[in-house]
């Protein structure tokens, strides 16, 4: 308010000086404020006298070119000039409002603007030091320099981010936990009363190579044909072509094997090993397959009225166990089996919290060529999962007490992109034949047995068979030995698909055991031991034996448990984290900064676009007009009839018609002038006469 009460008095005061005549002075005082922003223009614009005016800014150019203004009041008695009038002069152009997209003129203007408004560092340098080459060179190269810095580690860090490392973090958890599964097997399998007569043969056929070979004196076993009962048996031709020998074919010179031919005979694979034993076991094994596949689909063996002679004591926490805990399946080669499938939670760890079992062990095993150790069998395995014996058991001998500590890691892997691996199957072309949980065991020998079938017309007795599906047999086909150890090389030197088509699976338990072993039972307490024992099954001429006894114990070591989880050595944020710290220590840029490039990308190529399309349009224009059809005339006005506006001549018709008129307003021919300019000069049109 003060300010406006000051500005009014200072207004009067000013305008009473002028009507005395008093000089206005040109300059403001050093007390007098400037007024910028307000302009007023004076009556000698128009030629009239100077009157009383607000104080502005200098005089504008049109004030110092009129004479009236410069002699005052005696100006106005002056004679005017001879000649047209002139124009009036133009009002004082507004501010220049922006379109809604606009472009700089050329690419040097748009790089300037750039370089001197981007937030990247660095880049105002190439444009500020333009009069010094030195710093501009120098500083161009600097820039350069970090631009290609920067390059090379942004793609070395997506170059590792491509090959999906993965980081091992591991946990420790404290929780009870369930006991594992875990089948046991006597290692002593019985003989089939359907082919008690095709093993005897067999027996005495690998009497004869073993002798051949080691010259070895064989006592017949109490397991003779006259002890079998006579019953009907399947036909079968025991192969003797295969038989034991020691090979000469290269690669194989003095090691023991024997050799396997196709149908034609054309085609033989020796298998070769170096231990005369393991040659042996395979061998009698491959025959042994052979008659076992002679039975029918089902099959009960004797092996379930047994039950209480190889377990003699189960023991829980200090309970007895029941005898709906057990599981029992009869294997081929490994004997009768028994798993311990009972729902315990192990309260404390310890040899009195855990599972204790008295084991009986038979030293006569009824296929000698096929077991030639006595013990037992042993396996830890998850819940609904198959167990393998082959692969991941282990043995206990007669006469020792073994303490089995558990202690498990469960693995959770990461999925597709990281690792080909799969959650609960989904995902496996394999089917699987076993009706249980998915593991990779499982899925190889599902795919094996798939891929036999496939190659050789039938499938390996030890493992489930397909729908539709029958088991090999020299019988039925003559050469499937050949094509069934092919097949089981390639599987052992990983040239099957069935490796790719097996993943892992992303979660799993894995059981990590440790053992211990003890003289059982001791010297001392043998007698009473036995005793007791022999109260609950075992035999009487068993008593003195203690070579036929074995007691395993098994614990968890820890109620601890380990959790082993993959992560991601880049995840998508820590990317975009290290791709933002590496711009930010050589440009300190950010995200906005990417989007000012973007921006400068999109300027370039859509002024690429208007000066291509401008150079097109005048090479258009430039080119002479194609003469029209006969028959067609072109037919245009002449200029002489072409109306003239006042004040215009002949000589102001354009090309394409006449100009307008001198006393249009001044922002359309400043528009139209700039078309023309922008087009270029459009050539003249010839009129028909």
């Amino acid at each position: 308010l003060v300010a406006a009460a000051s500005f009014q008095s200072l207004q009067e005061v000013r305008s009473h000086q002028g009507q005395e005549g008093q000089a206005f002075p040109r300059a403001p005082g050093p007390q007098t404020p400037m007024l910028g922003p307000w302009t007023r223009y004076s009556p000698c614009l128009l030629g009239g006298s100077p009157g009383p005016v607000a104080p502005q800014r200098p005089p504008h150019r049109p004030t110092q070119r009129n004479p009236a203004c410069k002699q005052g009041q005696g100006a106005a008695q002056t004679p005017p000039r001879l000649g047209p009038p002139s124009a009036p002069p133009l009002p004082p152009k507004e501010g220049h409002q922006e379109g809604l997209v606009e472009l700089p003129a050329s690419f040097r203007e748009l790089l300037t603007f750039f370089c001197t408004n981007a937030t990247i560092h660095g880049t105002i340098r190439l444009v500020c030091s333009s009069r010094n080459r030195l710093k501009t060179t120098s500083w161009g190269l600097l820039f350069l320099g970090a631009l290609v810095t920067l390059c090379w580690q942004l793609g070395h860090l997506l170059e590792h981010h491509w090959h999906r490392p993965v980081l091992m973090a591991v946990s420790v958890h404290s929780e009870r936990k369930l006991l594992p599964l875990v089948t046991l097997c006597d290692g002593n399998p019985r003989r089939p009363s359907l082919v008690l007569r095709h093993l005897e043969l067999l027996d005495e056929f690998a009497r004869e190579n073993i002798d051949s070979l080691y010259k070895a004196n064989f006592s017949k076993g109490r397991d003779a044909l006259s002890a079998a009962v006579a019953r009907r048996e399947p036909r079968f031709h025991l192969d003797r072509e295969i038989r034991l020998q020691r090979l000469s074919h290269a690669g194989s010179r003095g090691r023991v094997g024997f050799r396997l031919c196709n149908s034609t005979g054309g085609d033989c694979f020796y298998r070769s090993y170096a231990s005369g034993v393991a040659a042996v076991q395979d061998w009698y094994r491959f025959h042994y397959v052979d008659i076992l596949a002679l039975l029918p689909a089902v099959w009960e063996d004797s092996h379930g009225r047994q039950d209480g002679h190889f377990v003699l004591s189960c023991s829980y926490d200090g309970m007895d166990c029941q005898a709906r805990q057990f599981r029992t399946f009869h294997h081929p080669t490994y004997g009768s089996c028994y798993t311990v499938d009972g729902v315990w939670t192990a309260q404390r760890p310890g040899i009195t919290h855990g599972v204790g079992l008295v084991l009986r062990v038979e030293q006569q095993p009824h296929l000698p060529l096929l077991s030639t150790r006595a013990g037992v069998k042993v396996m830890v395995h998850g819940r609904n999962h198959t167990p393998f014996l082959g692969y991941h058991s282990f043995s206990v001998r007669p006469g020792t007490e073994a303490t089995i500590s558990i202690r498990e890691d469960e693995v959770h892997r990461l999925g597709r992109p990281y690792s080909h691996c799969t959650s609960g199957g989904e995902g496996v072309e394999v089917e699987l034949l076993h009706n249980t949980s998915y593991t990779r065991q499982a899925c190889l020998v599902s795919c094996f047995q798939q891929l036999m079938v496939e190659t050789c017309s039938c499938g390996y007795y030890l493992y489930p068979l397909p729908t539709g599906a029958e088991h090999c047999s020299s019988a039925r086909h003559p050469a499937w030995g050949h094509c069934f150890y092919r097949l089981y090389q390639d599987l052992e030197t990983h040239r099957l698909p069935c490796t790719s088509r097996c993943p892992r699976p992303c979660r799993e338990s894995a059981f990590k055991l440790s053992s211990g072993t003890s003289r059982w039972p001791s010297a001392k307490s043998a007698g009473w031991t036995l005793a007791a024992l022999g109260e609950q099954g075992l035999p009487r001429q068993s008593h003195r034996q203690r070579s036929n006894l074995a007691k395993i114990n098994i614990v968890y070591q820890e109620l601890n448990y380990r959790s082993v989880e993959e992560a991601p050595v880049y995840s998508v944020p820590q990317l975009l984290s290290a791709m933002g710290s590496l711009c930010s220590l050589w440009f300190g840029a950010s995200v906005l900064s990417l989007l000012e490039l973007l921006e400068l990308l999109l300027d370039a190529l859509a002024l690429t676009l208007l000066l291509g399309g401008r150079r097109l349009r005048r090479v258009w224009l430039s080119w002479p007009r194609a003469s029209p059809a006969s028959g067609a005339s072109n037919i245009k006005p002449e200029a002489s009839h072409m109306p003239t506006p006042a004040g215009a001549t002949s000589d102001n018709l354009g090309p394409s018609g006449p100009h307008l008129p001198q006393m249009m307003l001044p922002g359309a021919l400043e528009r139209v002038s700039a078309e023309e300019s922008w087009a270029g000069p459009r050539p003249r049109e010839t009129l028909d006469t």
